[in-house]
């Protein structure tokens, strides 16, 4: 925490990261009051997706070549202008569900850029000795931005209406731009990669040929493509468990509180042996607390389950982080964290998709249900089948 350059780092990703957890609030109340349907709410996950699929092809190779710094500048440059988008549209009426669609995909294109070049600093910022606690505080981080940000939008959207969350993102991505200029200029990579199709390729190759680091992207895809229940909090909010904008807010924000406790204690207790059982143990709780979550009608007991659902992914992102970036060399940071994107962020977006479907035609809870009874089958799958993942161990702990 006496390195500035890492607490710069860690200001710029908390603000972005709020204003973005914010957008996602806003733009799904503002979609299921336009359409009222749990369709709509599905192809927002499809339109997030796309853009993310299509440009992982370069973001990754972009990350190893070019200076970090400056592509995390952009990303949030442009994020910016989007919210300043939103915001005018929807204040003279212009909004509607085709331009949310178009302007979502488009954020979803900058932040495909965003996520490569952000993890790749990370272990460049820190000795790999502290590079475990550093992703333990950096989750921390994310997931308190993901408590407070959809927290504050909830109270926003209740007082000053959607455009409120808009305006008030466009100043909080200034001050995350801000942060980052006085950041030290990135460290370059020694080895550094040409822009052709040979490159791109040898990314793609050494994930696939490393069964750790694709067994734990193929775990998180497919737990949070079952078991993703953000999309529907609209309809259990309104629909099931009969409250309002600022109490959806809370139920938004209840999983980053549960991750907050787990990362408070993780980051005391970060030197954990047999860290692949508890990656395995962590998911299976997950799906567990999501199918309770589905099953309940007090909002309270809602709360609770989403929050230690929330709690159980904090774990196992952070195991699933530290075995990925320290089996990765520096030159490839770029490219495998692009090929995680694919599965981090397809495993929720394509889950919207399925989870809004399965909703229009056997309701919320039942999606919801049945994706975390497929979550724990498919962890308990996976950790047969992979042993390197089960018994992994950090040789530095």
């Amino acid at each position: 925490m006496k390195n500035r350059d890492y607490i710069l780092f860690l200001t710029g990703l908390f603000t972005s990261k709020f204003a973005y957890f914010m957008m996602v609030v806003a733009v799904n109340w503002q979609l299921y009051q336009l359409t009222k349907s749990p369709l709509s709410l599905g192809l927002l996950g499809l339109f997030n997706f796309i853009p993310i699929l299509l440009m992982s092809f370069f973001s990754g190779i972009i990350a190893d070549i070019f200076n970090r710094k400056k592509i995390l500048f952009l990303v949030i440059f442009f994020s910016m202008l989007n919210s300043l988008t939103l915001a005018v549209l929807t204040t003279k009426g212009l909004i509607n569900p085709w331009l949310i669609y178009l302007l979502i995909g488009l954020n979803s294109a900058y932040y495909s850029f965003e996520a490569p070049a952000r993890q790749s600093m990370l272990p460049t910022l820190v000795p790999r000795k502290k590079f475990p606690l550093a992703v333990s505080i950096n989750n921390m981080v994310f997931h308190s931005t993901n408590f407070f940000g959809p927290a504050a939008a909830g109270f926003i959207i209740a007082y000053l209406g959607v455009s409120g969350v808009y305006f008030i993102n466009v100043g909080i991505f200034f001050a995350a731009l801000t942060s980052l200029l006085f950041m030290s200029p990135a460290v370059r990579n020694i080895v550094r990669p040409k822009f052709n199709f040979m490159e791109i390729k040898q990314g793609l190759s050494f994930v696939f040929k490393s069964p750790l680091i694709f067994s734990s992207m193929m775990i998180d895809f497919l737990a949070t493509f079952f078991a993703s229940a953000t999309t529907l909090m609209p309809i259990f909010a309104v629909d099931i468990l009969k409250i309002g904008p600022a109490q959806m807010g809370f139920l938004y924000a209840a999983p980053s509180a549960g991750a907050i406790v787990a990362g408070l204690i993780f980051t005391f207790l970060h030197k954990i042996k047999n860290q692949g059982r508890v990656l395995i143990y962590s998911v299976l709780l997950y799906g567990a607390a999501t199918v309770f979550f589905a099953l309940s009608r007090n909002y309270y007991l809602s709360l609770f389950f989403i929050a230690v659902a929330g709690a159980a992914d904090m774990i196992s992102a952070v195991i699933r982080n530290i075995v990925r970036q320290l089996s990765t060399p520096d030159h490839l940071r770029g490219r495998m964290t692009a090929v995680n994107m694919v599965f981090y962020n397809g495993g929720p977006q394509l889950g919207e998709v399925e989870a809004g479907f399965t909703a229009h035609f056997f309701g919320a809870p039942a999606s919801v249900a049945l994706g975390g009874l497929a979550t724990i089958a498919i962890t308990l799958y996976i950790a047969k089948k992979t042993p390197q993942l089960l018994n992994y161990k950090d040789k530095d702990n």
